[in-house]
């Protein structure tokens, strides 16, 4: 407690000592070093979430519309009567006619299909996927792709294992 005292009273006597006028410019640079502070720790900040506000509120939104659609789409694949797994199955092979033709080869054994790709455009097989999961409610277990090095628009090799609708 002394030494505090001590350097406390030393302080006093050097301020004493200083002229008027440099008195006046520490406590200047005192003041200007607080404002300084005060901006950096609690004006800036502040002003910078204002600033960025609208932005992030539009991104959210538009990420929530998303959501809500995603919503939207999971509840009326829900409330969708359940198709038999040979209608599944007969809506899977149309599909695959229609989308992929010979670059995809769909083999379904029990409840799940197996659709092997060679070199699939990837334009192609996007709305294979949705029309898979819409019309024949099939869902996606696995997937295993690998881009093809070909010339032109991504193509897929590999496989992807749907799971069918339970009879």
């Amino acid at each position: 407690m002394s030494s505090a005292s001590s350097s406390l009273s030393a302080w006093r006597t050097h301020w004493q000592a200083l002229a008027p006028r440099e008195r006046q410019l520490l406590r200047a640079a005192a003041a200007l070093v607080v404002l300084a502070l005060l901006w950096w720790l609690a004006l800036a900040p502040a002003l910078d979430t204002l600033r960025h506000a609208p932005t992030r509120h539009a991104k959210l939104d538009s990420q929530l519309q998303a959501m809500q659609a995603l919503q939207a789409e999971a509840q009326q694949l829900q409330k969708a009567p359940r198709l038999p797994t040979d209608a599944a199955a007969r809506a899977l092979q149309a599909a695959v006619a229609e989308h992929l033709g010979n670059s995809a080869r769909l083999n379904i054994t029990g409840d799940r299909a197996t659709l092997t790709l060679q070199g699939t455009p990837a334009t192609a097989l996007a709305p294979w996927l949705a029309q898979a999961r819409a019309n024949a409610h099939a869902i996606t277990q696995e997937a295993r792709l690998v881009r093809n090095p070909g010339a032109g628009s991504p193509r897929w090799d590999g496989t992807i294992v749907l799971a069918l609708p339970v009879r």
